[in-house]
């Protein structure tokens, strides 16, 4: 989505020059609080909520489903057509299915990591953990050669090949726009967040409304 959101803005606003910069998402609240970032892409999980950060706010820009990934000898059936409600899916129960298994998680500290755990603990175990990778297309590949199963969201299966089985979750990540309280309305910071808006795959659900 970055790609086609700087292209817009190559071709609607060509004196702008943004600059991506990919960092620790442990560092983006001071980051922008500095003025080292205007605007932050972040994420905030189901069992993970994101902590309200003093002096910054959010917009949310896309929600997207998780997926249990395993071995595709070990996945779960396929489910009929609709949503995992319509599907009668007990989420807790396709993750006890995988109890004894290896699990790849993010390295701790991340909230993917957190996520994946919580989760599991939910439904009344702890995972595991064979091996820690952040990187989405390599915990795949991981799964594929019979490594462990993994949770992994929407956008990050992207090339997953048939050694790997995909079984959707109730679970879902939120990605949101935050930036310096106040900065929402700055001409570079609305021009980038509605390219943003505007390179978001019509596939991905509407983030839900926060309780």
């Amino acid at each position: 989505m970055v790609p086609a959101a700087l292209m817009t803005l190559a071709r609607r606003h060509p004196r702008l020059e943004p600059m991506v910069c990919e960092t620790d998402p442990a560092a983006v609240a001071h980051a922008l609080r500095a003025g080292d970032l205007d605007v932050a892409l972040v994420h905030e999980y189901d069992f993970v909520p994101a902590p309200r950060e003093p002096g910054l706010t959010t917009e949310p820009l896309y929600g997207e489903a998780m997926y249990l990934a395993a071995p595709a000898a070990l996945a779960a059936p396929a489910a009929p057509a609709g949503t995992p409600e319509e599907a009668g899916r007990d989420q807790g129960a396709v993750l006890r299915t995988h109890a004894e298994a290896p699990w790849i998680t993010a390295t701790p500290g991340t909230l993917c990591h957190a996520m994946t755990v919580r989760a599991c603990q939910a439904a009344g175990f702890t995972p595991r953990v064979r091996h820690q990778v952040d990187e989405f297309a390599t915990v795949l590949a991981l799964v594929a050669a019979g490594q462990g199963v993994a949770v992994v969201p929407q956008l990050g299966i992207t090339g997953a090949d048939h050694a790997v089985g995909l079984t959707r979750l109730l679970m879902e990540r939120r990605t949101q726009l935050a930036f310096r309280s106040g900065a929402g309305a700055h001409p570079a910071v609305a021009a980038f967040g509605a390219a943003l808006r505007a390179a978001v795959p019509p596939e991905l659900a509407s983030p839900r409304a926060e309780a």
